[in-house]
């Protein structure tokens, strides 16, 4: 019980913070039809931002400051090099967005070096906030599942009780429509991608620190974003909500299970010491998302809420 209910928890907070990071890219796709591969990139600058403004500053103005320069990044690339290239197809934005990637990993060693920097949990959060099974659990854990769901508040708030947001989910789906009521449709755009980028940077805030921040992040994170949105559904914010929890649940919930396949698979006469049978279920939590988008990919294409296939 003590295993369920610690893989409980933190499955459901290392969704939520998946989450955060592939409802930017979920908006940005429906919207755009980009799949932005320098999505994780992004998420990396939220991370080295938050480090250098908290070393300057403190960990609240980075948690405020960080995921706007991200944004304003961002929304610069949209205006300067996406929507340039955006005449020449969907083929010219992903190797626009491919290069982007190593473009702004390279300029983070530049600046930040090869190396991990030292960005900690701010001293104020540095507590154990209550006890489970006799086992302290982080505030800092507590903070970031508030934050992801203010975020995932906040974001449902805008696109169902704003007009910013109605104007936006029309965009999605009537964009010339849109166009033709007055609306500046290519500054909505922008506007999007922007919140995008920034909501990825948020995510980079209050993960870096507790994961490693190094210029190798986004490659590492990069990966399960895309898995993240596939499994939802391609375009869908709640079928990415969903998927996100899902694939949260399911490697902390692997990570608790040490029983090998032979213990498993024992009355087909597997033994413990084949190499197959010594594998453990532990072992295989960082795979079990991708076997999960293979399925999803052979029997259900458009993702568990999605309405188009890839």
């Amino acid at each position: 019980m003590e295993t369920i209910v610690f893989a409980l928890v933190n499955g459901v907070i290392y969704g939520l913070l998946l989450f955060m990071l592939s409802s930017g890219l979920t908006l940005i796709f429906s919207m755009m039809g980009v799949l932005n591969f320098a999505h994780a990139s992004f998420y990396m600058l939220g991370a080295f931002f938050a480090y250098t403004i908290m070393g300057a500053t403190s960990f609240w103005l980075a948690l405020i400051f960080a995921p706007i320069l991200v944004g304003l990044i961002g929304a610069a690339v949209e205006r300067y090099g996406l929507r340039r290239v955006h005449v020449n197809g969907h083929v010219a934005e992903l190797l626009f967005t491919f290069g982007l990637a190593y473009l702004i990993e390279e300029i983070v060693k530049i600046f930040y070096g090869k190396t991990a920097v030292d960005y900690r949990v701010p001293s104020i959060l540095d507590f154990p906030a209550m006890q489970i099974y006799g086992v302290d659990l982080p505030a800092y854990r507590i903070f970031m599942l508030f934050v992801a769901i203010a975020m995932l508040v906040g974001l449902w708030l805008l696109l169902k009780r704003t007009r910013a947001g109605l104007i936006i989910q029309a965009a999605l789906s009537h964009p010339h429509m849109v166009g033709h009521l007055g609306h500046n449709v290519p500054l909505i755009f922008m506007a999007v991608f922007g919140i995008g980028c920034a909501l990825a940077g948020l995510a980079g805030v209050i993960a870096g620190n507790i994961f490693v921040t190094d210029p190798s992040m986004a490659v590492q994170m990069g990966p399960i974003v895309f898995v993240v949105v596939v499994v939802g559904g391609i375009g869908s914010l709640e079928g990415a909500f969903v998927a996100s929890l899902l694939i949260g649940l399911l490697q902390n919930l692997a990570v608790g299970v040490n029983a090998s396949f032979a213990d498993i698979f024992g009355f087909l006469g597997l033994s413990a010491a084949s190499e197959v049978g010594s594998i453990t279920v532990s072992s295989l939590g960082p795979v079990l998302p991708f076997l999960l988008l293979v399925l999803i990919l052979i029997f259900r294409p458009q993702g568990l809420m999605g309405e188009r296939e890839l």
